[in-house]
């Protein structure tokens, strides 16, 4: 038997054999990739509730402060409310993002309505709470920069070749940006 017939034979599977296990390490690897993106994104996310939460923690205390100076404000407070009720009731980023903007422009009205009304300055209750609300709402910024980074990073691996096609195959879907609500490049008004 010639030996270079059996080495000619046998080399062809040992290559195709090599090329199919670096694909599956390639793919592998891509995974692994696009799981820690994953996972960083709901972590990121997480991030950001943390700070919604704090931001919600805080706005009871400054209603209360600023209800017992202004009484005939009612309809800011009760907006307020509502805004926070439906955060509570949302499951998903998108719907807790949404309801995060009513927060925001109710709070906005309210900033609004403490601005009409000098004697809510002269309080130092008013005004500590409106420095620990004026941090969080940077620190909310913040990790919402940090959300859509961590996002942009995780939809480049699932978009992009090569790494759509493991996406694809492992069911790994592109994740949404926070965007602000439309309603938000418009300053609130506040009627009296």
């Amino acid at each position: 038997m010639d030996t270079t017939k059996v080495r000619g034979w046998f080399t062809w599977p040992v290559i195709v054999g090599i090329i199919i296990v670096l694909v599956v390490l390639f793919g592998l690897s891509k995974y692994n990739t696009l799981i820690k993106g994953n996972v960083a994104v709901d972590t990121q996310w997480a991030q950001v509730e943390s700070q919604y939460q704090r931001r919600f923690d805080l706005i009871p205390n400054l209603v209360n402060s600023v209800k017992g100076a202004m009484k005939q404000e009612t309809a800011v407070f009760g907006a307020i409310a509502e805004a926070r009720t439906q955060y509570a009731g949302a499951q998903t980023p998108e719907t807790r993002a949404a309801a995060a903007n009513q927060v925001e422009g109710s709070l906005a009205r309210l900033l609004v309505v403490m601005e009409n009304y000098p004697q809510l300055k002269s309080i130092d209750t008013v005004q500590s709470l409106i420095a620990e609300l004026s941090g969080t709402e940077n620190r909310v910024a913040v990790e919402r920069m940090r959300y859509n980074d961590t996002v942009a990073a995780y939809n480049i691996n699932v978009q992009t070749f090569p790494g759509s096609m493991v996406a694809k195959l492992f069911g790994f879907a592109p994740r949404t940006l926070f965007k602000a609500d439309a309603a938000a490049a418009t300053p609130p008004t506040v009627n009296f």
